[in-house]
């Protein structure tokens, strides 16, 4: 994933900063706790697409 680009993108919920995942290829949110998904080097930010995490 491009630093620069996830320097600028925040969570669509909160608008807090997203943290990268690598292991898992998510974007996370530690505010709501939010993992969304990155396919093919693209992330999804939908709520709908998030999954709940118990981490962080």
């Amino acid at each position: 994933m491009d630093r620069r680009l996830l320097s600028i993108i925040v969570c669509p919920v909160c608008n807090s900063k997203l943290f990268l995942d690598k292991e898992k290829q998510e974007l996370i949110c530690k505010v709501d706790l939010l993992g969304f998904p990155i396919r093919n080097g693209i992330p999804i930010l939908l709520e709908k697409e998030a999954r709940r995490i118990s981490y962080y």
